[in-house]
């Protein structure tokens, strides 16, 4: 465990995941992102699905962040929410499993009794995917072995407090409070942000949109010129 942080610490992970049309909605798709991204320099990749994440595991060579994405009843997402998931992603040699540790229900168990649970019947490594600072503390203490940001915005209960900026305090209050890695993701959109985020005690940054899904990117620049244009017709 000491040597996988040790070789994501103070590095970039890289999120390679694809949904819907996206032409990189497959196994090989995700697994050329993953490729992209070591040429790059990224110390780890982050990944969904069983099949997906496998290929990367197999082909790439970097320690991989596996999950199953499934949504809770109110529509939101959860991250590996069965003890089933929990058996494939060990099954194909995830070097660490990201798992949904909010308060929400999964398992009759909340985030933090399911972790505590997993770490009582399996051994593998889990990442807390949280979204606020009591549920990393919660997760800390039953035995998550590093923490992520991941559903900062992305809870009912944190929505409406979401920017297009990262959560650069909750990164800083856990950081603080905590023994165990806290890897800041969500919104990474820009360098900046990555090095911004370092500074605040993040052991290592997760960035996904910005680099593996093109689609979203080219949207944002098409959302800018015709922000420009409707302008330029109003004068």
């Amino acid at each position: 465990m000491n040597k996988i942080f040790e070789q994501l610490k103070n590095k970039l992970i890289v999120s390679c995941q694809a949904e819907g049309e996206s032409p990189f909605n497959s196994p090989i798709g995700v697994t050329m992102m993953a490729n992209a991204a070591k040429l790059g320099g990224a110390a780890g990749i982050r990944s969904e699905g069983i099949a997906k994440t496998k290929m990367i595991i197999d082909e790439v060579k970097l320690p991989t962040i596996g999950l199953v994405k499934s949504y809770f009843e109110d529509g939101f997402v959860r991250i590996t929410g069965t003890y089933k998931e929990v058996e494939d992603l060990i099954a194909i040699e995830c070097a660490i499993i990201a798992i949904d540790g909010t308060f929400r229900l999964r398992e009759k168990l909340s985030g933090p009794e399911f972790i505590k649970s997993i770490k009582d019947k399996f051994n593998c490594i889990i990442m807390a995917d949280i979204s606020t600072v009591d549920d990393g503390l919660a997760c800390f203490e039953a035995g998550a072995d590093c923490l992520s940001t991941t559903l900062s915005g992305y809870t009912l209960e944190t929505e409406k407090s979401k920017t297009n900026k990262p959560d650069f305090k909750l990164v800083e209050e856990l950081s603080s409070k905590v023994s165990i890695p806290v890897f800041a993701e969500g919104r990474i959109n820009t360098p900046n942000d990555a090095s911004e985020i370092m500074k605040l005690g993040a052991w290592g940054v997760i960035a996904g949109t910005a680099i593996t899904r093109p689609n979203i990117v080219t949207q944002w620049y098409v959302d800018a010129i015709n922000e420009i244009a409707r302008l330029n017709d109003i004068r």
